[in-house]
């Protein structure tokens, strides 16, 4: 192989180095400004999110209801009268889904502290299973069926 061949095939290696090396550059930019932005573009998502679901809220001390545009069909925090009843019965709604939020963390964390437990007998279960399996896929004695005469 000639000098010139030799170079040639060296530049075009080290073009494709470049290349990738660029490449990667590209991709960290990519990925930092991912990871600087997701977090802010999330947090807005799920609070536009939550306030779009946000429930119509009594105001006590003057008998007025406050909610969203949607709601209320005017101006964000504007007003409107309610009858006594019906606050009643948005502070009752109030109480039992805050009882509900309250049961279903209690739920998940009960859950969350039985995870551990849970996982160490899986992993008990299969080192017993891998120990039932014999070679030549012979069927262990204990999940045989026995015949009756």
């Amino acid at each position: 192989m000639s000098i010139r061949a030799r170079n040639d095939g060296e530049s075009e290696e080290e073009d494709e180095v470049s290349k990738l090396k660029k490449e990667v550059e590209r991709m960290a930019e990519k990925v930092l400004d991912y990871r600087t932005s997701l977090p802010n573009q999330l947090t807005s998502t799920l609070a536009s999110l939550l306030s779009s679901q946000r429930p119509i809220v009594p105001d006590p001390e003057v008998g007025m209801v406050t909610g969203s545009d949607s709601e209320v069909g005017v101006s964000q925090g504007a007003a409107r009268p309610v009858e006594s009843g019906s606050m009643a019965l948005l502070v009752r709604e109030d109480q039992e889904e805050e009882e509900k939020i309250h049961l279903l963390k209690q739920k998940i964390s009960t859950n969350a502290s039985k995870m551990q437990i849970v996982m160490q007998r899986m992993k008990e279960y299969m080192v017993r299973i891998d120990k039932l399996e014999l070679p030549n896929d012979v069927i262990h004695p204990a999940f045989k069926r026995k015949r009756t005469s």
